[in-house]
This record gives structure tokens, sequence and C-alpha cells, in this order.
């Protein structure tokens, strides 16, 4: 019997391609997410907007992270997007951890999240449940990971300066599913 390919998508940047797969097995609820975003054409257009580094966070901040963020800009509370938002599948749940190159969701209280992803940028265990970064402890929804072109997420994530949010974000040309 052969065995099941994770479900894949290419994202087309001006620094080169980022592919990823999504963990359709352990994430079902948000890499069903992920992929009805990029299957219905959703992200093209969008941008890199956000890019969180160490040296860009208050130092007060009790867990600094590395994360670029693409996707729908949020806006408030609220990640706005063509699709609903989602029910939160927290790293509890879920087995799946905060490592270099993992995907995750954006969100503010749990079910907010939906249009808002983030790629992790080093190890990032504070996003995990239990983790500091987000103050109820529920941490975020990881459900994939890159499989090539970190070098273009570390590329646009060196474009960041002393805010977080770009002036000028980096487009997201398109995503499309990759076999």
């Amino acid at each position: 019997m052969p065995v099941k390919k994770p479900p894949r998508a290419v994202l087309t940047t001006p620094f080169g391609t980022i592919t990823v797969s999504v963990d359709s097995d352990n994430a079902p609820i948000t890499a069903a997410n992920f992929m009805a975003y990029v299957d219905g054409g959703f992200l093209d257009g969008t941008s890199f907007y956000r890019l969180v580094r160490l040296d860009n966070q208050p130092a007060d901040t009790v867990a600094k992270i590395e994360v670029v963020q693409f996707g729908y800009k949020m806006q408030g509370q609220s990640y706005p997007g063509p699709l609903p938002p989602i029910a939160h599948e927290p790293t509890s749940v879920t087995g799946l951890t905060h490592r270099d190159g993992t995907l995750s969701m954006a969100r503010f209280k749990p079910g907010t999240a939906g249009s808002g992803f983030v790629i992790c940028v080093g190890d990032q265990p504070e996003l995990d449940f239990g983790g500091r970064r987000q103050p109820d402890g529920l941490g975020f929804a990881a459900f994939g990971q890159v499989e090539e072109g970190m070098d273009v997420v570390r590329a646009i994530l060196a474009r960041g300066g002393p805010e977080q949010v770009l002036a000028n974000p980096i487009p997201l040309l398109n995503a499309r599913r990759s076999e």
C-alpha cells in the first residue's frame, strides 16, 4: 500500500519559492483551512507584512520569538479574510511543536485564527501550549513545515527593521498546491 503524502503548497515570493507541507493527520482543521486558502487562490496577492525579530520587540517582552507573518493583515483584534475563523488546535492536542520552519496560525483569542499565518525561524517553544507568548497559555496552532526554501524565509526576515509591521510589505505572488 503506498504511503499517503501530506498536502503540499508552493509559495512564490520575489525572493524565491517556499515549499510547505501540512499535517492533515494531526492538525486536520488547521491544515484544511490553509489548503482552502491555497486552493481558493485567496493567498495570491497578499503579503508577508509582519517580521518579528529579536531586535524589534520591546525589551520587556516576556517571550521573544522570530517569525515571518503572511496572509491577511490583522485589523484590530481579528484577522478578516474570505473564510470564517477556525477552532483552535493546540499543540497539546496535535503533538506538533514550533520548531525551525514550522507553519502556524496567528491568533488573538482561541477561535479567531483563519487568515493570518506565520513561519517560525528557529525553534519557538514559547508558541507551544503552555508557552508564554500568548497570555492564555494555550499557544498557537502548528500545522505544517517548510520542506524547501528556509533560505527564502530567512531572506524575508532579514528585510525587517525596527517596526514589526512593514510599511512596504513583501508580496506573496501566489500559492499553489504541489504534488
